[in-house]
């Protein structure tokens, strides 16, 4: 079970978008074209969400040419670039399969009365996390010698320092003392 979340894990995106059904959105999706590849944009009200971690996904509806058009992209695929979000809908249910059966302006959900559209996005993984794991294996097997010869370096200058202040402590008074007497 560790080795399939460590895999599902590396395959994860580290910032999602966060979307609520309801909400009308445009999804850049990458399209292949025999050995070309362009985004294409798909807009649309999203019906449901379903699933968790690597295999969550979200369908969106839309109405092309009077027809009713439903994808599903899952949101960690490297097919779906970006999602923008264009309106936050009113929506009161999980699943809006309601929407399948109207046409024109019922077909869309209510507006949020004074929602602001902004990007929010979640972190999912930090890529924080994995550098400095990295980094410390290869900088322990380099500089264990450095370490070594730097360190009493930094004892030293430590002590000097120390020295330096008790120094100035013990001076500050006396000038203090001898302009108070004149």
């Amino acid at each position: 079970m560790d080795v399939i979340k460590s895999i599902e894990h590396e395959q994860l995106k580290s910032k999602v978008p966060v979307l609520d059904v309801g909400n009308t959105v445009r999804v850049h999706a990458k399209i292949k074209e025999g050995n070309r590849e362009r985004i294409q944009v798909f807009e649309g009200i999203i019906i449901k969400k379903q699933g968790g971690g690597l295999n969550e996904t979200f369908t969106v509806r839309k109405i092309s040419y009077g027809v009713g058009v439903e994808k599903t992209f899952l949101l960690h695929s490297p097919m779906v670039e970006k999602v923008e979000v264009v309106r936050v809908g009113k929506a009161r249910r999980a699943k809006l399969y309601y929407l399948r059966d109207r046409v024109g302006k019922s077909a869309r959900t209510k507006e949020k009365v004074g929602a602001r559209i902004e990007t929010k996005e979640m972190t999912i993984k930090e890529e924080l996390e994995e550098a400095p794991a990295n980094e410390p294996a290869v900088t322990e097997d380099v500089e264990k010698p450095a370490v070594e010869t730097e360190a009493p370096v930094v004892e030293e200058t430590v002590d000097t320092v120390a020295e330096e202040t008790v120094e100035t402590v013990k001076e500050e008074p006396v000038k203090e003392e001898n302009k108070t007497e004149e």
